[in-house]
């Protein structure tokens, strides 16, 4: 049962809070830049002919007399049978494009079926409670089953009532198709043979590794979805990217209508930067408790685990009464605790939230007032989508950004105009990852033998692949050579969409309570013997780490130190692909094998920030072979800087870490999903060389796209 919703009396305006914070002795001096964007009207058109009464009821209900012209315009082409993708801003009622088409079929036909696939198990739980109040103004049986979640916390009886009597709409995630739904085709008969919609919500964050093996899900769907007769037709939302036509094609291998004008309004909306004298985490810390101590509703958003407990820690005890009224929020939290967080923030039970980017997409957190980004979040496109948290009632709201000592921080804090005029980047996707490619070979295989003329084998890459899967005998080819099969029976196990890797559970090691999970690549740095691990305020001293049991033991903890991995990493080049000079060095494109083993931990003091000690550790190496560009700088610029007294190895490292803070300008990433080397001597080239590479095993295909526009780059690097 939700709790009641709490009003705690805003005594301040946004427009008051941002005036207070400028004309503070302490923080007035480190604001370098407040801007007001003005409100926007909404541009509305007709709600078009094809909906019917019972549609128009529930529209009326939600005093909704007309749409915005970018939901028209999305219905009339999805009414045509185009594939659209739909890609922009936060809150311009994007949910409407797909359920009013879907919901206006499912009453015309009600043997017809659709498929609804959200990235978050929380979008999922939102979207049910909306068909289900909708449902009550159709013309349907009140008996139909309308909707269901099929997802990893539906009961094993659930699951089977699904199976056999699937809904007018299956609400579930990219991970439960790969898994569940895909592999075990033949009891989804039913509901493939009728498939005629397929919804695909914040497709933004099919990017990346994540987008590469997305483009593959959806070629196995549309492949088994042809065998049972079936084409659907896809509706992709997404928030505002650059490059919307070229990811829709990379998803699903051809062209889909490209809607980027939203008619939706805009309240009006503060920007503040500020430059701050203490760290970034410790100042938003501040102006968190002062904005909940007002009564504005705030999230504040960190690029890490471990920042978004400390702030949490910092905050609560200066709250007094209001402390209860804040709470941290991240991946790794056990689904019931994330549950009960959104619906408190979403009754006002709570005040504040601070989060990593798992609260970045649409999941219903109610109307918020404030956003503090610590740190620039790492591409222009995420500073608005989490921007576009606050102010969604229409009410003035405002995004505070705080810069921490990295590059593109300080670049933004010099330039910040150079901010407001950039275009929202591109995302970037590689379907043809070629480790990718052979693991989803061997799933559709599985799924259904390989015939030798399908599309999905028709590429370069793909028949190498298919090669390299013979030759191993992961395929078995036919008698007659015209079809594969796949050697094992449900490969699909062994392949993480997401590329995480397999998942550690985290448990008290005193109670047997589940705190929550983490992917073996970052339990290694977070949470190998020794490490201080933190939950939701609470500090837990790891004691074991069991990567093969998977998991994590963990016992209550000292706040007096916190911890920091010593990593050792080396780079091999395996095949140069290309290369071309850069100013006066050269730049070269390629695939690299990167080898990284986290040698030892030190403990810093969490007051005073000095290290205690620094203690070995004996963990397991981790290597992967990936895309990557490398700098050669020639020995007559190393030998001018020695010359002149400049210390070359440092002087290559901030470059290192100078390309991959402001790659994101150029490339649509997170910072963490690129690495880097600085070779002061490297033994293949000869010369000192600087290494970035795409930070998931295979690449996919980051630094290729950085390399056409490496001059640029480095440019922005002086």
């Amino acid at each position: 049962m939700s709790s009641p919703k709490q009003h705690h009396p805003q005594s301040t305006t946004i427009s008051e809070y941002i005036e207070s914070l400028k004309g503070s002795p302490k923080f007035g001096p480190q604001v370098v830049c407040h801007k007001t964007s003005l409100p926007k009207a909404p541009e509305f058109k007709d709600i078009p002919a094809f909906i019917t009464k019972g549609l128009r009821a529930y529209l009326k209900s939600q005093d909704i007399d007309s749409l915005y012209s970018h939901q028209h315009h999305a219905l009339l082409n999805i009414e045509k049978g185009n594939d659209i993708i739909a890609s922009t801003p936060t809150a311009s009622g994007k949910s409407m494009i797909y359920n009013l088409p879907v919901l206006e079929s499912i009453c015309s036909d009600s043997n017809g079926h659709a498929l609804y696939l959200f990235p978050l198990k929380a979008l999922a739980q939102d979207q049910l409670k909306t068909l289900n109040i909708i449902k009550r103004y159709l013309d349907i049986d009140p008996k139909t089953h309308l909707a269901a979640i099929y997802d990893g916390d539906t009961s094993p009886y659930n699951r089977k009532k699904i199976r056999l009597t699937p809904p007018s709409i299956l609400i579930t995630n990219p991970d439960m198709l790969h898994l569940s739904i895909l592999p075990y085709h033949h009891n989804w008969v039913s509901f493939f043979s009728t498939l005629k919609y397929v919804v695909l919500d914040e497709v933004h964050t099919y990017r990346g590794i994540f987008g590469s093996h997305m483009s593959w899900v959806l070629t196995r769907l549309k492949r088994i979805a042809s065998y049972y007769g079936s084409s659907p037709q896809f509706i992709m939302l997404s928030a505002t990217v650059g490059n919307p036509e070229d990811l829709s094609k990379n998803l699903l291998a051809k062209d889909a209508y490209s809607l980027t004008t939203s008619g939706a309004p805009v309240a009006k909306k503060h920007m503040v930067f500020i430059n701050p004298w203490d760290s970034a985490a410790y100042t938003a810390s501040q102006l968190l408790e002062a904005s909940i101590k007002r009564g504005l509703r705030t999230i504040v958003y960190t690029q890490s685990r471990k920042l978004t407990e400390l702030i949490s820690m910092w905050t609560k005890p200066r709250l007094g009464p209001l402390a209860s009224r804040l709470s941290s929020y991240r991946a790794g939290f056990m689904p019931e605790e994330r549950r009960e967080i959104e619906e408190k923030l979403v009754t006002g039970e709570l005040l504040g939230v601070i989060s990593t980017s798992a609260l970045e997409l649409g999941i219903d957190i109610g109307d918020l007032d404030l956003c503090i980004l610590v740190g620039y979040p790492g591409s222009i496109m995420s500073s608005w989508q989490r921007g576009g948290r606050v102010g969604r009632g229409m009410q003035e709201s405002a995004i505070v950004m705080i810069a921490q000592e990295d590059a593109l921080d300080q670049h933004f804090m010099r330039n910040p105009d150079d901010f407001f005029s950039r275009k929202v980047e591109s995302a970037v996707l590689n379907p043809f990852n070629k480790k990718i490619t052979e693991k989803h070979l061997h799933c559709a295989a599985a799924e259904k033998p390989l015939s030798e003329n399908e599309t999905c084998l028709e590429n370069s890459i793909c028949r190498e692949a298919l090669k390299t899967l013979l030759s191993n005998s992961t395929l078995l080819q036919s008698a007659d050579g015209t079809e594969y099969f796949a050697s094992r029976k449900y490969p699909q196990r062994h392949v993480s969409l997401r590329g995480g890797g397999t998942q550690l559970t985290i448990i008290n090691g005193e109670t047997g309570q589940l705190l929550g999970e983490i992917d073996a690549g970052k339990a290694m740095k977070e949470c190998h013997p020794g490490a201080i691990y933190l939950h939701r305020a609470e500090t837990w001293l790891v004691s074991k780490l069991d990567l093969l049991g998977g998991e994590v033991i963990v016992n209550k903890g000292s706040k007096v130190f916190f911890t920091k991995p010593m990593t050792n990493k080396q780079t091999e080049i395996i095949n140069q692909i290309d290369n071309k000079p850069s100013f006066s060095c050269s730049v070269n494109f390629g695939e690299v094998r990167v080898t990284e083993r986290i040698t030892s931990y030190q403990k810093i003091h969490s007051s005073t920030r000095k290290i205690i000690n620094t203690i070995p550790l004996d963990l397991p190496e981790q290597i992967i072979e990936t895309e990557g560009l490398w700098l050669n700088i020639p020995p007559l610029i190393q030998k001018k800087l020695e010359d002149e007294k400049f210390h070359f190895m440092g002087a290559i490292h901030a470059l290192e870490h100078a390309l991959i803070s402001l790659f994101p300008l150029f490339v649509l990433c997170d910072r963490n999903d690129i690495g880097g080397i600085s070779c002061p001597h490297h033994e293949q080239t000869d010369v000192a060389t600087i290494f970035v590479f795409d930070g998931h095993d295979g690449g996919v295909g980051l630094c290729n796209e950085a390399y056409a526009k490496f001059d640029d780059l480095l440019l922005e690097c002086k």
